[in-house]
Formats: C-alpha cells, sequence, structure tokens
C-alpha cells in the first residue's frame, strides 16, 4: 500500500511512500522531451514535456510510479485492488492502458486546468504491458501548485474528485476517504478542553491530548486520516531544507516497518519516500535502510536527449560520523 501528499510552502512539493513486500529494482528516471512514447492506442508522441520520477524500466520504457514534469504537473499511482476497473476500448475516447496514463498527462499537460481538459477524454483501458506485467490495478492523484484531483476507473465508470486535502493512500474508493475525515471531526493540535460532562471537569495529563482518537494502524484508512491531520496542521518555514525535512517528516507519520503487516511470507514496508520540488525539478528520496536524503537534479540531465537516463537507489545506510 502506499501515501501520498501535495504540499505548499514557498515552492511546491510532491511525493509518496511506495509501500510494498518487494522491490522491482526502481530508479529515479528523467525521460528527456525527445524521448518517443508510443502509446498501444493513441499514436506516439515524439516530442513533449521532459519530467523525472521513480520508476521501474522494462524494455526501455519508463514504468513511473510517481512523476513531475518540467511544468510542475505530479502524479502518482498507488494500489487500488477489488476497486480498479479497468474498461474495453471505447470510440471516440483517448483508450489509455493504465501503466500509459501518467506519461500521457504528463507529456502533454503543463497543470492542472490543462489535465482537467484532457481527462474528458480518457478511457483507461483493459491493455496490460505485457504477459509478464499485467495490468496493476491502481488509482491516481494528479497535483500542481494550485490543488490536487483523485482520478479513479471503478466499475461505475471513471470518477475525477477535487482533492481539497491532496492527500492520497488506498482503499476504499475517495469519496470514504472524504466523509470518514468527519469521524475525526473532534480532533485538533490544540489543548485539550474538558467537554466529558457539565459539572464534571477533567485535567489533562499530557500534551497532544486534543488529538486522541487520530488512528496509528496502518490501514489504508488510517493512514489517509493521519497523513491528513499532520499535512493540515503542518507548520513550516519557506527554505528548501525545511520544507523537504517537513515533507519528510509527514510521510514519515504513515511509513511502515517490517514485521508490522505480514503478506503472506512476507512483509509490506515502505521501499522508499520520495519529495520532488515541482518548481525546481529536484527529486529527493530515502529507502528503507537509507535515512540521508539523495537527491537528482532533472537539469543536470540533457533534457533535449532521446533515452531516459537512470539513477540507480542509494540503498545503504549512509552514517556521518562525527568523530
Amino acid at each position: 500500500m502506499c501515501t501520498a501528499i501535495s504540499f505548499k510552502t514557498h515552492d511546491h512539493y510532491f511525493g509518496r511512500n511506495l509501500d510494498l513486500e518487494y522491490s522491482y529494482n526502481e530508479t529515479v528516471t528523467v525521460t528527456p522531451r525527445n524521448f518517443p512514447f508510443s502509446f498501444r492506442r493513441a499514436g506516439e508522441i515524439k516530442s513533449h514535456y521532459a519530467m523525472i520520477g521513480m520508476a521501474y524500466v522494462s524494455e526501455g520504457y519508463p514504468l513511473y510510479y510517481d512523476c513531475t514534469n518540467e511544468k510542475g504537473l505530479s502524479m502518482a499511482g498507488l494500489n487500488f485492488p477489488t476497486y480498479a476497473d479497468y474498461k474495453p476500448e471505447a470510440e471516440g475516447k483517448d483508450n489509455i492502458a493504465p501503466f500509459e496514463f501518467i506519461p500521457w498527462i504528463l507529456c502533454r499537460c503543463a497543470d492542472l486546468g490543462e489535465a482537467k481538459k484532457l481527462l474528458e477524454r480518457i478511457n483507461i483501458a483493459k491493455i496490460d504491458f505485457s504477459a509478464q506485467l499485467p495490468a496493476s490495478p491502481l488509482h491516481w492523484i494528479v497535483a500542481d501548485k494550485t490543488g490536487s484531483l483523485t482520478v479513479e476507473s471503478v466499475k461505475e465508470g471513471l470518477k475525477i474528485y477535487e482533492n481539497p486535502v491532496g492527500v492520497l493512500t488506498n482503499n476504499p474508493p475517495f469519496d470514504f476517504h472524504m466523509l470518514n475525515l468527519a469521524n475525526y471531526l473532534n480532533c485538533t493540535r490544540e489543548e485539550a478542553v474538558s467537554r466529558f460532562a457539565d459539572g464534571h471537569e477533567l485535567t489533562p495529563y499530557s500534551r497532544g491530548m486534543g488529538g486522541i482518537g487520530i488512528p496509528g494502524d496502518l490501514s489504508s484508512a488510517s493512514r489517509f486520516v493521519k497523513a491528513a491531520f499532520t499535512k493540515l496542521n503542518s507548520v513550516c518555514g519557506d527554505t528548501e531544507s525545511e520544507s523537504i525535512s517537513q515533507f519528510m517528516h509527514i510521510l514519515g507519520s504513515v511509513a511502515q516497518q517490517k514485521g508490522c503487516c505480514r503478506v503472506g511470507h512476507k512483509f509490506e514496508y515502505t521501499i522508499y519516500s520520495s519529495c520532488c520540488n515541482t518548481d525546481t525539478g529536484v527529486y529527493y528520496y530515502t529507502t528503507y535502510e537509507n535515512s540521508q536524503i539523495t537527491g537528482v537534479d532533472m537539469h543536470r540531465v540533457d533534457l533535449d536527449g532521446a533515452r531516459p537516463v537512470s539513477y540507480p537507489l542509494i540503498t545503504g545506510q549512509q552514517i556521518n560520523m562525527q568523530n
């Protein structure tokens, strides 16, 4: 499972936790403007916006998990099993495979307004990348500095939601998560006030008791609430260092540790956490065993090139000995 957030200080930041029980040896990948994206049912785009993100590159094709283009528009696909329902190809629509959805939008759209217009024509079609890589059940968050959308292809059709909290996790569908937030409307970052009963004054015994009720388990519904509460109450300065640090702390509030969520004979854990400054095109990340933040600057790559450039993740712990 996963958690993605959109966050704004002086600049805009976008990123996610990837929580799985295995890794595909994903890499930070820059796709330059002249890499030809060949879409299975929608032709080829030979020239487009450059982009950077985390991807599994198969047969030279970047399969992006999360990505930001050079204009600052960002997307991430998150696991959405049992609810994702991809459709047969439809006449008069842009029939786009799930694995093509991120590049289809980020190749062509500079901002959320342009993405909304392109989404009016889209049909997320049931098309696999290959026999070895069938379509993953996903839903998506699309964001820029002005706001966020959630996109879900479900049994009833394509659902596009305004996402006012800038957070996405996994099942159930997005409208459930937004309704579920109301269960926590009494939670606050302020000091707790006794409301137990008239004439029966109770005294808080600890700081932070205003937030009692905010969940701490690893379910997607609980992570949505915890991430939304943490992000929306976040206090952060405008410097790059403060912004990146705060972003990673927000993701850290819903990170998964090995051993706490069994999946068969393995355990789900936070493989990486990412944070892209969408204004500067610098992509930052940490991995499960490397808590030092590593950065990749898309503008230090030839963005007029024709081949993706990938940077393997630094996964070993980096320790700065002070004495």
